[in-house]
């Protein structure tokens, strides 16, 4: 009788066991999240401080597996991976989206946002959030949260006062279309060349000027490539963490919410670590050997608006999207 119930209790112990374990396994989402910067760029910390926040916030109940640097592709890359489901989770610059979201676009045109402020108000409106909700239904692509961080600045090796200096120079810009043809309305040659062989090209002659936020080009040494540096701030770059909407719908709501908040607080951080960081990368840069000039950007602008009815007319963007967004300034 004895060994009866020896066996008994044993055979319970490991029932119940057994039934932990597939509790266990499903409690906890596992998350791959993705990226396409360089490692100890803003960027690349916003998703670090993102994945850390979404875990400590959690409490196990998700584990992200946060694959940094260009490990799985660029941009891009990245981006249709989410759209098809292999990585769930992406964080960089809206701006990327233009590809698939042609109102993004705007995003990339010089001169339409002032500053940091005129961009929030453009992320906290109806206009962006429509635009959101159309990448949504379209590519599976459900934006968490998104805030303005630097303002791409212009490095070269000709000194560049206006325009005209521009002219046939070969420029290094992202493989975005408004990018290429803001760059060569504003009068230089762009050229294709991978971000992280920007330097290479400078340093060889391939190009001879790129532009980017300080902090990332800093982290690749843009400004040892071309020494002058131009506070073009022609365009307003942004942060934002996304996640394959089909992967975020499948989620309770607390870990929605608990990814959602993270994600603001992240991109909220980015801003505040842009505004302190640009000064200190600049004076970086002017410490290595880098001349900074400040320039008028007034001619830069007045031909950026002039080719607008351009992108409108040839549907880059929505016909008057650009006033709206001026508008709200």
């Amino acid at each position: 009788m004895k060994s009866l119930n020896i066996i008994k209790t044993m055979t319970l112990a490991f029932l119940g066991a057994a039934l932990l374990v597939p509790l266990t396994a499903t409690a906890q989402e596992k998350l791959l999240f993705a990226e396409a910067d360089t490692v100890g760029s803003l960027l690349n910390r916003t998703n670090i401080r993102f994945a850390e926040l979404v875990e400590q916030r959690a409490g196990g109940a998700i584990e992200i597996n946060h694959v940094q640097g260009t490990q799985l592709g660029n941009d891009t890359q990245v981006i249709e991976q989410m759209i098809e489901g292999t990585v769930d989770i992406y964080g960089d610059v809206l701006g990327w989206y233009a590809k698939w979201e042609d109102d993004f676009n705007i995003l990339n045109w010089g001169f339409t946002f002032d500053d940091a402020n005129h961009m929030q108000k453009f992320l906290e409106s109806n206009l962006f959030t429509d635009i959101a909700k159309r990448l949504r239904r379209s590519n599976n692509i459900h934006i968490l949260a998104a805030a303005p961080t630097e303002a791409r600045v212009l490095f070269a090796k000709p000194v560049v006062k206006s325009p005209a200096d521009l002219r046939g120079v070969k420029m290094r810009v992202p493989g975005i279309q408004t990018y290429v043809l803001l760059w060569e309305t504003l009068g230089a040659s762009p050229a294709q060349v991978a971000w992280a062989e920007v330097f290479l090209g400078l340093k060889t002659g391939t190009i001879e000027a790129a532009e980017g936020p300080p902090n990332p080009a800093y982290a690749q040494n843009f400004h040892q490539g071309a020494n002058h540096v131009m506070l073009t701030n022609h365009v307003q770059s942004t942060m934002q963490i996304s996640m394959s909407a089909k992967r975020f719908d499948a989620l309770s709501p607390r870990l929605q919410k608990i990814l959602t908040e993270a994600a603001e607080d992240a991109v909220a951080w980015a801003r505040s670590e842009a505004a302190r960081g640009t000064t200190e990368v600049l004076d970086k840069m002017r410490a290595e050997g880098a001349t900074i000039h400040k320039v008028n950007v007034a001619p830069f602008a007045a031909k950026a608006e002039a080719g607008v009815k351009t992108m409108e007319a040839d549907g880059i963007w929505s016909k008057g999207l650009w006033k709206k967004i001026r508008a709200l300034n």
